[in-house]
């Protein structure tokens, strides 16, 4: 069954084809052309052989009736073998269907399956080996022009969980903000909860200071949605923290040692409802340990 990190990449090229030449230029530097119709095409080869062949994604460049390339487009979490057969196969076939130079793009999650999924594919023929081009997020080049980010904000994503933390941190974390404010409904959180899942806690934190400081006009379903839950997050955080420390204060003023697993249970807690509860209980218990019994 394909899984989430499986099925984003693919996503994002479904999205917005534009991603795929733009890799091409900017990870193996191939002289694609910029400027010209990128669409996304059939996704399904029919051979002589009963069983269909159906690849990731495919995309063409300039008019689909007469593209200049096409790109067979694959999403792998691991090397299979299988794979060294039937990736051939959607590349002949597309090249037969479109009559045009084909190329292989292989999205994967770390560089060691890229690794794997890079090796070298000997056809048998002399001189005929097929080199499938990978690409993750650690050989990407960091976005750091919000206007790129906003034209590509797939592109800001994928990059941003290697670069976030690198000697362009700021101005990685403020062109995904920038991204961020470009994208609408399901789409939005669906690139957010990618992102911020591979972010670091100090990522996550400068995404979040930067986002405030810069003061960007949240103009998205997605963005506003996500910038007011994130007000309403922070409201009820700073409420629950405020009633978790007037527990400790008032076991602190009737003299009574609080140890560590009890100040990190009531600390740690974020229910309203049972901290009210704890501040109640602290004026009339004998232990601190009592309190949470």
């Amino acid at each position: 069954m394909p899984t989430f990190n499986h099925e984003l990449p693919l996503e994002m090229v479904r999205n917005r084809p534009d991603l795929v030449p733009a890799l091409l230029r900017s990870v193996f530097r191939l002289d694609v052309p910029s400027d010209v119709q990128v669409t996304l095409a059939s996704e399904s080869y029919a051979d002589l052989n009963p069983a269909e062949l159906r690849c990731d994604a495919t995309v063409l460049l300039n008019d689909p009736d007469r593209p200049s390339l096409g790109v067979v487009v694959e999403s792998q979490l691991r090397p299979r073998e299988e794979k060294t057969f039937s990736w051939p196969a959607y590349l002949a076939l597309l090249r037969l269907r479109r009559r045009c130079p084909v190329t292989l793009l292989v999205f994967c999650p770390d560089q060691a399956t890229a690794q794997g999924c890079a090796a070298p594919i000997d056809m048998g023929h002399p001189e005929w080996v097929l080199k499938p081009l990978t690409v993750y997020p650690e050989i990407l080049p960091p976005v750091t022009d919000e206007s790129m980010a906003r034209r590509l904000p797939e592109l800001a994503v994928l990059s941003a969980p290697a670069h976030a933390d690198g000697p362009n941190a700021e101005a990685v974390v403020s062109s995904l903000s920038a991204a961020f404010a470009t994208l609408t409904g399901d789409t939005g959180k669906l690139y957010h909860d990618y992102v911020v899942s591979r972010l670091s806690d100090a990522a996550r934190k400068l995404l979040e200071e930067t986002v405030k400081i810069e003061d960007y006009e949240w103009t998205s379903d997605f963005a506003i949605t996500h910038r007011a839950e994130g007000k309403a997050q922070g409201l009820a955080q700073g409420l629950a923290e405020g009633e978790a420390r007037s527990v400790l204060l008032v076991l602190d003023a009737r003299g009574l040692d609080v140890p560590s697993d009890v100040r990190e249970r009531v600390t740690g807690c974020t229910d309203s409802d049972q901290l009210e509860r704890w501040v109640r209980r602290a004026a009339t218990v004998d232990t601190a340990e009592e309190l949470l019994d």
